[in-house]
């Protein structure tokens, strides 16, 4: 047995030398820093080093569940992250069956790279439109409303607006980019299944529906799965810039507070045990809606 095995592997060494570079990047960049993890039940000291700084247990996780702004964090964090998913994960979908439906060759690519460009502006460049698009005398968003009679506003600084700011300045970004895996699927459809359909009298529609819905579904289903298990691992980094004094009620969530405490305050230790609190609230959420998907479907992780 060991022999066939380590024959085969022989056979196609080349690849398994290829797979070698991500194992190594995941071992070196997500495995060997989980040793620090212990550093959320100690009171940490550089001088000390993580092994000698001594244990204090529970205490930095106790002492941000009864901070001031644990329930506004948690409420920012979830409601954005939900706020997200509801709206940044099915268009995506809807984009790639729009993409698909497309028999101009020409335009099916001219639309394609339309919606691909915005991923590659940087987060930045992102907020500094929102910011121009925003302001008050020569602001897009301000000259548009103000056809219809809506006075003129900052809305970067209105706690309200803050959400559905970053949640559709996202998804412009990001759903052209996040249709390709779905057009890949629904490449791998038989295109046999649409000829007998076209012959029985269907219309695109119920193509959509009966024939390419269902050749989504295990694609689908898969990066649910994946994306609940990141679903409070919103990119601090957008947050960060997006945010002011003004409409930090609605903006602070638990990336930027552990920013903040773990780099410009130095907290390191209350930081990584609010880290480890997210990243606990994750991987919960990872095994549910695996358990939950694979109870009603025959798709699943593992």
């Amino acid at each position: 047995m060991s022999k066939r095995v380590f024959k085969r592997i022989y056979a196609k060494l080349d690849l398994f030398l290829l797979l070698l570079i991500p194992i190594a990047w995941y071992v070196v960049f997500k495995y060997v820093p989980m040793y620090g993890l212990q550093i959320a039940f100690r009171r940490f000291n550089p001088s000390l080093g993580i092994s000698a700084s001594p244990w204090v247990g529970m205490q930095y996780f106790n002492q941000f569940f009864d901070s001031y702004y644990f329930w506004e964090i948690i409420y920012n964090t979830i409601s954005l992250s939900i706020y997200q998913l509801a709206i940044g994960f099915p268009i995506p979908i809807f984009l790639a069956l729009l993409i698909n439906e497309i028999q101009n060759k020409r335009l099916q690519k001219t639309v394609q790279n339309i919606t691909y460009i915005p991923h590659f502006l940087s987060v930045v460049v992102v907020v500094s439109m929102l910011n121009l698009f925003s302001n008050v005398d020569y602001g897009i968003f301000n000259k548009f409303l103000g056809l219809f009679g809506f006075p003129a506003a900052d809305y970067m600084a209105k706690a309200q607006y803050f959400q559905t700011l970053f949640v559709f300045s996202n998804v412009w970004q990001s759903m052209g980019f996040n249709s390709i895996i779905y057009i890949a699927a629904l490449t791998a459809i038989d295109s046999t299944l649409y000829e007998a359909a076209t012959i029985d009298g269907c219309s695109r529609f119920m193509k959509i529906i009966h024939i390419s819905l269902p050749g989504l579904l295990p694609t689908i289903l898969i990066l649910f799965i994946m994306r609940m298990g990141s679903l409070m691992e919103i990119g601090f980094e957008k947050v960060l810039l997006m945010q002011n004094p003004i409409n930090m009620s609605s903006s602070e969530i638990i990336s930027t507070f552990i920013y903040k405490n773990g780099i410009q305050k130095g907290q390191f230790s209350y930081s990584a045990a609010v880290g480890l609190f997210n990243s606990l609230i994750n991987f919960m959420l990872l095994l549910f809606s695996n358990t939950l998907v694979k109870k009603f479907t025959k798709t699943s992780l593992w």
